[in-house]
């Protein structure tokens, strides 16, 4: 086994040990700072797969901005001291078990070929655009030009979300 291929496996397990802590984690503080890791890791993962654009764009976009609107939210909201409402032990282990098979069920029904509208490539293509357009181009046509919609209707769901988490939790604006 190459030392790239060592590494790799490497970063890939624990991105895998992040993801469970993260979601493991009743301190939400602590499981935003164990979703940074695993942020890092996957961008490590995406720099040894020969994509090192993309892992710059995971650690800048992902670990750096979305991260720190979590952890603006998270100490806006107080999150981190439990309240009469919470939900544990038996009934939350329930739920997200249920939730968990629902989300695999959903996973297994997805077709395995690709959705209709998305971008068919002949082989050999992908580099030629590449070489044409540079790597940001091959990446951002396509996102501005056939996904525009799903990216900006993606962009206001999380807006929305974003103003319906401080509205509930300041009640008096």
């Amino acid at each position: 086994m190459s030392l790239v291929a060592l590494v790799y496996w490497g970063f890939a397990v624990f991105a895998v040990i992040a993801a469970v802590m993260c979601i493991t984690r009743r301190n939400p503080l602590a499981s935003a700072l164990w979703l940074v890791q695993t942020l890092f890791a996957l961008a490590v993962l995406y720099t040894i797969l020969e994509a090192p654009f993309i892992g710059v764009l995971q650690v800048l976009v992902y670990a750096g901005a979305i991260m720190v609107l979590f952890l603006f939210v998270i100490m806006l909201l107080n999150i981190g001291r439990p309240g009469a409402g919470d939900v544990r032990g038996l009934v939350g282990a329930g739920v997200a078990a249920v939730l968990g098979v629902a989300v695999l069920f959903q996973l297994r029904a997805l077709p395995q070929s690709a959705p209709p509208g998305a971008l068919q490539l002949p082989a050999g293509s992908l580099e030629t655009l590449q070489q044409q357009q540079g790597v940001v181009g091959a990446v951002a046509v396509p996102l501005f030009d056939t996904y525009l919609v799903p990216f900006e209707i993606t962009s206001l769901l999380l807006l929305a979300a974003v103003v319906g988490a401080v509205v509930l939790a300041k009640r008096k604006l």
